[in-house]
């Protein structure tokens, strides 16, 4: 199904046709790794993995270094030499888990061949490295190189693992042929990675997204759920959650004791939050206006239930941009006050040089992916997921063949990662909207994007905003993310928490080993930044309670009940769209 084609989406699609006939020889320093996820979804698996003329740069720049060729080759001679006399001292990171076992330590056949993999994964590497590549082309070379190296373990054999090896015998094969079953359902449909998790290993309202609330809006594109208020008082100001819009909302209520949303209840939040219905072909033209549209819709009608004038906003992710372009435009309008606080988690607005995710975008790839989603009318949110477990391989994809395939095993039950398996379609017209603004990092220029006929310019945004960002976010860099608060017209509070993409949300207090870092000042330089900021120990959700209290004015007498006469409920929480397929 095509979408109907107005003048602003053709001009959109003519950007960035252009920008992919003009693919810049230096590798596309644009782009964030949503983006990347976003058109690379379009492309087929293989065609992923193809270096294309990244791969050619890379021939030429070794070609102009012999020396450099001649001497990796002769140290990894040197090296292999060394492995096989038993002199190497070659070793994994101790935190390696592949290598547990201590088989690899005594076996002298399995130790060698774990050296001289290390070894030869090192001289690969380090090709790469004395190319002299440009930023594009290094990162793009350096994650085909590395998806190599990793494929290449010899924990991914069966007939070389020891645990493998150990568990084959126990069984009499009954693990490999366990995993052959479990492999043949992994493939035969999308995303066509191993299973992460089990499908019925969480259900959905009964062990996961279980925050006693109400929706009491339903529009066609999304429901707004109000939680039902846990304390005696409540702050006056409601806060509205806009979540990704790639993924399912309950990222920011998973199980109990481990929900961002009943936290905030807890301590004393009105929470109202944004379920996006699962679009199909029928939505195709749903853009980036669309969205706008419904968070200026939520916003009315969390202030109309609880009587307020204003409300704080925090989005996330992909939520997290839409959200910033509504802010903007509330600016543009002169109803920013509507918005007491704004927050962000996980976004990135500045596009420039935003990790190895960004770097593997090319303008061609957009431009052919947004062709593929107007003809389909959608972005399968299955194939989205595909692409994020192959940024991480190790972790995503090679640990669970051997749990799953090797081991016979089943994949344990995390919810977070149910989560991420349960995805959602992305709209032709929101799919075509971010790769142009991708294309022009056009939020970093006033003016150069809009959001719901108003020119989006963040410096008007002065509103205080709340920035978090995870120190090992492989998706969203926290350099990038810290951008924003240069970008943004307020003050800026700023907060590095623990762990990657998701894990740096879900962060309920209790853990003794979490913690952020955060500072008085936001210099322009994010290294600036880190070397003066604080480690705190703790959640940083401790820190937001205190933060957002500030702003959302003084406690009165909880609601007696959910809604409002204009806003009467639905029905219970998580309401009925978080349950499309």
């Amino acid at each position: 199904m095509t979408a109907t084609r107005s003048e602003p989406a053709r001009r959109a699609d003519e950007r960035i046709s252009d920008a992919g006939a003009r693919d810049e020889p230096g590798g596309s320093e644009l782009s964030t790794p949503l983006d990347l996820l976003l058109s690379e979804a379009g492309r087929g698996p293989l065609r992923r993995f193809l270096p294309g003329m990244s791969g050619v740069r890379l021939a030429a720049g070794l070609a102009r270094r012999p020396g450099a060729v001649v001497g990796r080759a002769a140290g990894l001679g040197a090296e292999l030499a060394r492995v096989q006399v038993g002199r190497s001292e070659v070793a994994p990171h101790p935190k390696d888990r592949r290598f547990a076992d201590e088989a690899w330590a005594k076996n002298p056949f399995l130790k060698r061949t774990l050296q001289s993999y290390l070894a030869t994964g090192q001289a690969l590497r380090g090709l790469v490295a004395d190319a002299g590549l440009g930023y594009g082309d290094e990162q793009r070379m350096g994650f085909i190189v590395d998806n190599l190296v990793e494929a290449l373990s010899p924990t991914n054999s069966p007939a070389l693992n020891p645990r493998v090896l150990k568990r084959t015998i126990d069984t009499g094969g009954g693990n490999l042929l366990a995993g052959g079953r479990r492999f043949v359902k992994d493939y035969a449909t999308a995303p066509r990675v191993p299973s992460m998790v089990e499908p019925d290993a969480f259900a959905v309202g009964e062990d996961i997204a279980v925050t006693p609330g109400s929706v009491v809006l339903r529009t066609e594109v999304f429901e707004l759920i109000q939680y039902t208020p846990q304390t005696t008082k409540v702050r006056s100001v409601p806060l509205l959650i806009v979540p990704p819009t790639i993924n399912k909302y309950y990222v920011i209520d998973l199980a109990e004791q481990r929900s961002l949303v009943e936290h905030l209840v807890q301590a004393g939040q009105q929470v109202y939050c944004v379920s996006w219905r699962n679009p199909d072909a029928r939505h195709a033209d749903w853009g980036l206006d669309t969205y706008g549209q419904a968070i200026i819709e939520a916003m009315t009608a969390a202030q109309d239930i609880a009587r307020q004038e204003q409300v704080a906003l925090l989005g996330i992710c992909s939520g997290g941009m839409i959200a910033s372009m509504v802010m903007a435009h509330l600016a543009a309008t002169g109803d920013l006050d509507r918005v007491a606080a704004f927050s962000l988690a996980v976004t990135v607005l500045d596009q420039h040089q935003a990790g190895l995710p960004s770097a593997l975008l090319s303008h061609k790839g957009a431009a052919a992916s947004t062709r593929a989603s107007r003809e389909k009318g959608y972005l399968d949110g299955r194939a989205l997921a595909e692409i994020f477990a192959w940024l991480r391989p190790n972790d995503l994809i090679w640990n669970y063949w051997v749990n799953n395939y090797l081991m016979g095993h089943a994949p344990k039950a995390f919810d977070i990662l149910y989560w991420n398996a349960d995805p959602v379609r992305m709209t032709a017209a929101m799919h075509r909207d971010f790769m142009d603004l991708a294309v022009r990092n056009a939020l970093t220029q006033p003016g150069e994007s809009t959001m719901l006929g108003s020119p989006v310019d963040l410096g008007t945004v002065d509103v205080d905003s709340y920035v978090v960002a995870g120190i090992a976010d492989h998706l969203c860099q926290w350099e990038s993310c810290y951008r924003t608060t240069q970008m943004l017209g307020g003050q800026s509070r700023f907060v590095l928490s623990t762990s990657g993409h998701i894990a740096a949300m879900v962060n309920p207090p209790g853990n003794e080993k979490a913690s952020f870092q955060t500072a008085e000042t936001n210099p322009a330089d994010p290294a600036e930044w880190l070397a003066g900021a604080t480690k705190v120990r703790g959640s940083w959700w401790e820190d937001y309670v205190e933060w957002l209290a500030a702003r959302t004015g003084p406690e009165r007498n909880r609601p007696r009940r959910t809604g409002s006469a204009a806003y009467e409920p639905v029905c219970e929480a998580p309401g009925t769209y978080v349950h499309d397929r």
